[in-house]
This record gives C-alpha cells, sequence and structure tokens, in this order.
C-alpha cells in the first residue's frame, strides 16, 4: 500500500432534531396541556487512534463525513432520538489541525486515544419547557441546533525513537537492514528511499527501540527541495537523531563536510526544536577506507566539523561498528525520560479538545411557532 501521510478532510456533525409543538388531546381530559418533546441531539464527529491502521490513504479519496441528524421531537412527551456518532479511525501519530486556522486541536500518539473534531447541535425545546402560570397553552418551540462543520488537516508523524538523517545514499537503508528486521530498498543511486521505514532494534528479551530511515536531505530541503522536506516531520518525535556520514562518498566531487553542514543547516530552518533534538555522528563506509587510514580520515572529519558529540565508526554493509552503537543508544534510551506524554487515565473520560469558533452553515431561521 501507498504511504500517505497527509490529508486534507472535512466534517460535519449532526443538526439537532426541532423541539415540537403539541397538546395532550385525550376523551374526557379537557385541557389537558402542552405535552411537545425535545428534539434529539446531533451525532458527533470523533477520530480515534487505531494501531490496526497504517496510513492516511482512505482519506485521499473519502473526504466528506457527516453525522447523523437528531430526530424532531413529537408529542405525548416524546423526545426525538440522537444522532449517530461516527469515529474516524487514524493511524497512531496522527496529528489534527484545523486547516484554516492552522491551530492543532489534537495529538492522537497512542492506540485508542480519541478527540471530538465536530460537536453535534443540542436538539430543540418542545412546547411543553414553555408552560408557566400565565402562559398555560403555549405554542413555543426552538429549532435544533446547528453541528460544528470544519475543515481538517491530518498529518501522521511516525512514532519512533531513534531517528536517522544524512545526505542521499549515506547508507541510512543499510543501517536499518543492520540493526533491525526491516528490510527497505538499498541501491547505489540516490533517493533510494522514498518514504519513511521502521525498525524495531532488540537489545535483549525485554528492550528494544524503533528507529526511523526517512529520505535524504540536500540543501534546500526545508524549502522544498529533494525529497526530505516532505518526511522532516517524522523526526519530530523521535528523542535521538543519528547523522550519518558517508566516508567515502562514490561521487569523488561529493564533500561529506558541506553535505552535514547542509543538512544541519536545513534542521534549523525547518524546525529550531528538531535542530535541538540530541544528535550522534555516525561515520558510515568505513570497509571502503584502507585499514591504515580509517582512523586519521575519522579525526579528520570530526576536526572539520568542529563535532562536540558521540562519534561511532561503523561499516553498515558488514555490521561492523553497528553493536556498540546500538547498544549505546539502548542505554542512552533508558537514562532519558520519553518525550511522549503518557496516555488519559480510564476514569478522567474525554480528553479535553482546544478548538478554534467552528465555522456553522447558514440556514432559513424557524420561529417553530405552530
Amino acid at each position: 500500500m501507498k504511504f500517505v501521510d497527509e490529508a486534507t478532510i472535512e466534517v460535519h456533525a449532526g443538526d439537532g432534531g426541532n423541539g415540537a409543538v403539541s397538546f395532550r388531546r385525550e376523551k374526557y381530559v379537557p385541557r389537558g396541556g402542552p405535552d411537545g418533546g425535545d428534539g434529539g441531539r446531533g451525532g458527533s464527529v470523533y477520530l480515534v487512534a487505531d494501531r490496526n491502521v497504517n496510513t492516511l490513504i482512505e482519506y485521499r479519496y473519502a473526504r466528506i463525513h457527516r453525522a447523523q441528524r437528531g430526530e424532531n421531537g413529537r408529542g405525548a412527551d416524546q423526545y426525538g432520538k440522537g444522532g449517530e456518532d461516527i469515529a474516524l479511525r487514524v493511524p497512531v501519530g496522527t496529528v489534527v489541525h484545523d486547516a484554516d486556522s492552522g491551530e492543532q486541536l489534537a495529538d492522537l500518539a497512542h492506540d485508542g486515544e480519541r478527540a471530538r473534531v465536530a460537536k453535534g447541535g443540542r436538539g430543540g425545546l418542545g412546547n411543553l419547557h414553555f408552560k408557566s402560570s400565565t402562559n398555560r397553552a403555549p405554542r413555543q418551540s426552538t429549532p435544533g441546533e446547528e453541528g460544528e462543520s470544519r475543515r481538517l488537516r491530518l498529518e501522521l508523524r511516525v512514532l519512533a525513537d531513534v531517528g536517522l538523517l544524512g545526505a542521499p545514499n549515506a547508507g541510512k537503508s543499510t543501517l536499518i537492514r543492520a540493526i533491525s528486521a526491516a528490510r527497505p530498498k538499498v541501491a547505489d543511486y540516490p533517493f533510494t528511499t522514498l518514504a519513511p521505514n521502521l525498525g524495531v532494534v532488540r537489545t535483549d528479551a525485554n528492550r528494544s527501540f524503533v528507529v526511523a530511515d526517512i529520505p535524504g536531505l540536500i540543501e534546500g530541503a526545508a524549502e522544498g527541495a529533494g525529497l526530505g522536506h516532505q518526511f522532516l516531520r517524522h523526526l519530530q518525535r523521535t528523542r535521538l537523531l543519528l547523522h550519518i556520514v558517508d566516508v567515502a562518498p562514490f561521487d569523488p566531487t561529493a564533500d561529506p563536510v558541506r553535505d552535514a553542514r547542509a543538512i544541519v543547516a536545513e534542521l534549523k530552518k525547518y524546525d529550531p526544536a528538531l535542530h535541538a533534538k540530541p544528535r550522534w555522528l555516525v561515520l558510515n563506509k568505513l570497509d571502503l577506507v584502507p585499514a591504515d587510514e580509517r582512523e586519521s580520515r575519522a579525526k579528520a572529519l570530526v576536526r572539520s566539523l568542529r563535532w562536540k558529540g558521540p562519534v561511532f565508526a561503523v561499516a553498515a554493509i558488514s555490521g561492523e561498528g553497528c553493536r556498540e552503537l546500538v547498544y549505546a543508544v539502548q542505554a542512552w534510551l533508558d537514562a532519558q525520560p520519553a518525550s511522549v506524554p503518557p496516555p488519559p487515565a480510564a476514569d478522567e473520560g474525554e480528553p479535553p479538545v482546544v478548538r478554534p469558533a467552528p465555522v456553522r452553515r447558514r440556514r432559513r431561521a424557524d420561529t417553530g411557532v405552530a
């Protein structure tokens, strides 16, 4: 299935049913009084995170979603039935934005988490509510409230502990194949990776972490150059970034130091918070460098980059150095608090969702007078 990580949809909650104007009419019961029931509430629209869904492709084709309208009230104190809610299943890690205002409405980071994105309208009042000592036969009722309507932008951000970034052909896909069971495409040309790949790295029976591999980045990625700008958002949830640098590029004109600096600059332009995440330097393709030159080549790159953090030298294709890297990452993750907030407790009820003012559909006014 094609990986789709963004979609725009319309959601329309149901209108509330109208209140009824009715009077009790029975033999031997004169002046029975008002008995018009209330209208039912309109159905609401919810988004629910489901771990069995892994793409937003369904919402590329089904763009409009409507909840059911509430039934009108009836006589004999009969209230209208409420409209059915609808729950739209989305992948875990989906972020919901209002497409018009750009405000974030919800971040569904846990399986089963749900958010109401369009509230159904309340049902109108029947005339039994307007009875008083001075108005014994009211002929007033109120129409149902209109349901909310909203355009939503759904954005999927993969949930991973570690993100791999680097220039095209730096060996990111080869590394994720070496340390996990993921099998992304590997070839000797740039931009082999066209969609994010996830791999689970298991260090022992009860310890593991998730690695995300995104398409290679080039200068100008934050403005749309290359492919990486489409997937930089997937690194925003990661806790650690591994910057992969090719120590023996196939192209003799390539400059690993220049490419590495350009990628760091793109991170900062795209999102300063992403640029501030912890980053480790991983020098890859060590097997292509003569054994007696490896140490000097690595030191020269680190010195040119003015790198102050941890540095690892690996040969992903043969697995050399990967074990040390994996266990160092696991130890670092174990020592750091998780960045994703815990799911809401079961007894807390529906999590609150902060929403901008909804767009309401205009319709002809209803006086509700019988």
